[in-house]
């Protein structure tokens, strides 16, 4: 086999970009764009976070799991890169259980013990988990990436969906946590590329979400895909002339997303070029799913490695418009594309207006672009407003999320945080490979203020991570988290904002928790929006897989009710236009269908 070799050395010169290495100067200064930000940051009068506390109970909580990047030695770039999380109801018994996706050894480098699988852990409705991989259909071998779950055959059953670095894999859900390979059948395997040995490669898939694009209740698949990499057209880079480092993206050509239409009959057909989402310049790594001009057709935000950014323009005639330089979001204000991770969309603060959040590479700071008014297609980027760049610039950012973890009717953010580079602190002394996860309080004025050191130990705790998904596993009201590391262990974080275990400083809260059920096919009830008026505020929730990193959160909404023990009004916008009056409703978890009244399965 012939290696082809890239030096990219200069004498005690270095700076780690994307995913990857550029050669510039050991000492230089953070890029100027920063700082011409930075005095939002500072100066500004901060209300203090709240004393909510988030306590790693991993150990009690029945998820034992590790990843494995199967490196050996070699420095290949998909060691990096996983690996993703997901909290679903995977039983039907109301309680999200959860998936944790695995990598496993390359061909010809097997390591020691149990051959590597992905892990499958069914939630005791307390917080307690069982593993059930074993038999499951995901006690299988592949190098993982991502996972999205839906009821694609509408039939009762979740239904999952993997990303890996190879053949895709769809698990149609049998019942009782067990699952059937349906990739072949449904045709949503993935696609080839030929390197310059004429060599057949299978694509290296990222991101996926489930979406009903055409509004014909029938969920739609986007695979979105990284680089052409495989370990034949591997090149070697490095940052001191002596040892190798992980590659850049821009060593690598780019890899489209692909568009796959649900057919109802368990089959899909690919309609990528057909839909405008043909973008062979894509490195892509996060996508989520939300309609940003509320005209009823969803519509998709990508995130690209070292590429612009996507906004994918929903026409609701089977096309989408690619418009993410023209709204904003493709480059940085300096004109620079930055190395976008993972991505989530919320209102922040004015309701109806939404924003995008993109993690991105250390030394570059989170992007937070906001819309100039509701349902606009603009974006502005007020990272530096909501004080956001200072504490972010020096964190590499894959998973995040926004929900509101102290219950008080506005978003808040959290990222999980880890490098790529074992050696970065050896070249960028402010750098370091692992980094605690962040923690943002909203404190309803457009600030983001750093909880950090109000939500407990965890916060300081340096990880390596990756995928982030939500949800809440106890069935308390508040919401948990469930965090991948690269190469190490997940975590399970419990929030203590409410329940018997709420911190005695923390003002009481209450909560409004709805679980969406549709009209089949929608089972799912994809793109139903939930809007809930509290103290005279309206927020929006809206039922939607995807964004994170590489991951899926609980498909329940959660609404924080403050102090108040009521939503004084709940109204349901159904995909299929039906708009459903749920009136007042005390604080407490709901089934919701398009055919009957909320039902109060649990009050709070």
């Amino acid at each position: 086999m012939r290696r082809r070799r890239m030096w990219l050395f200069l004498p005690m010169m270095v700076l780690l970009t994307g995913c990857g290495q550029q050669s510039t100067p050991v000492e230089e200064a953070a890029p100027q764009y920063t700082q011409k930000t930075s005095a939002y940051a500072t100066g500004a009068v901060q209300r203090r976070a709240p004393n909510v506390h988030f306590v790693d109970v991993t150990q009690s909580s029945g998820i034992d799991f590790t990843h494995e990047t199967g490196a050996f030695g070699q420095k290949w770039m998909a060691e990096t890169m996983g690996a993703g999380a997901g909290l679903f109801d995977i039983d039907a018994d109301g309680d999200d259980d959860a998936v944790l996706v695995n990598g496993t050894w390359f061909a010809g480098h097997q390591g020691s013990g149990p051959t590597p699988t992905s892990g499958l852990y069914a939630n005791a409705g307390d917080g307690t988990f069982t593993d059930v991989t074993a038999g499951s259909g995901l006690d299988v071998s592949i190098y993982g990436m991502g996972v999205t779950a839906a009821d694609y055959d509408a039939d009762g059953h979740t239904d999952m969906f993997l990303t890996t670095l190879g053949t895709n894999l769809l698990l149609r859900g049998a019942g009782r946590m067990r699952f059937v390979d349906a990739t072949d059948r449904a045709g949503v395997g993935g696609s080839m590329w030929t390197d310059d040995s004429s060599r057949r490669q299978p694509e290296w898939s990222t991101a996926a979400l489930w979406a009903d694009v055409d509004n014909d209740g029938w969920p739609d698949l986007l695979v979105t895909n990284y680089v052409h990499w495989s370990p034949e057209n591997d090149l070697y880079a490095s940052f001191d002339g002596q040892q190798k480092s992980y590659a850049t993206p821009q060593q690598y050509a780019g890899s489209t997303p692909r568009l796959y239409h649900n057919r109802g009959d368990g089959r899909f057909e690919e309609i990528t070029e057909a839909a405008g989402l043909l973008l062979p310049d894509a490195k892509s790594m996060g996508a989520a799913a939300m309609d940003l001009d509320a005209d009823g057709w969803v519509d998709l935000v990508i995130t690209n490695d070292t590429q612009p950014n996507f906004l994918l323009r929903n026409q609701g005639n089977g096309r989408f418009i690619e418009a993410g330089m023209a709204a904003g979001i493709g480059y940085d204000d300096s004109g620079r594309a930055r190395a976008g991770m993972g991505v989530d969309v919320a209102s922040l603060s004015t309701p109806g207006t939404l924003s995008i959040g993109i993690g991105n590479f250390s030394r570059e700071a989170m992007s937070l672009y906001t819309q100039t008014a509701p349902q606009a297609t603009v974006f502005v980027d007020g990272a530096g407003r909501s004080r956001l760049v200072q504490p972010t610039l020096r964190a590499l950012t894959f998973g995040l999320k926004f929900f509101d973890y102290d219950l008080d009717g506005f978003a808040d953010l959290l990222l999980a945080n880890g490098h790529i580079e074992p050696s970065i602190n050896a070249v960028q002394k402010e750098i370091s490979y692992a980094q605690p996860p962040q923690l943002f309080w909203n404190d309803g004025q457009g600030g983001l203020v750093d909880a950090a050191a109000a939500a407990g130990p965890f916060f300081a705790e340096p990880l390596v991570a990756r995928g982030l998904a939500i949800g809440d596993l106890e069935g308390d009201g508040d919401v948990d988290a469930l965090l991948s590391t690269n190469g190490g262990r997940a975590h399970v974080l419990r929030n203590d904002a409410v329940g018997a275990n709420a911190n005695a400083h923390t003002n009481v809260r209450s909560a409004l928790v709805l679980i969406l059920r549709g009209a089949p096919p929608a089972v799912d009830a994809l793109g139903a929006v939930a809007k809930v008026t509290v103290g005279g505020r309206r927020q929006s929730l809206t039922v939607r897989t995807g964004s994170s990193y590489l991951s899926q959160h609980s498909a329940a909404l959660v609404f924080g009710l403050g102090e108040a023990d009521a939503a004084e009004s709940v109204v349901v916008h159904w995909p299929d236009g039906k708009v459903q009056d749920l009136g007042v409703l005390a604080a407490g978890r709901y089934h919701v269908s398009p055919a009957a009244a909320a039902v109060q399965v649990a009050a709070f």
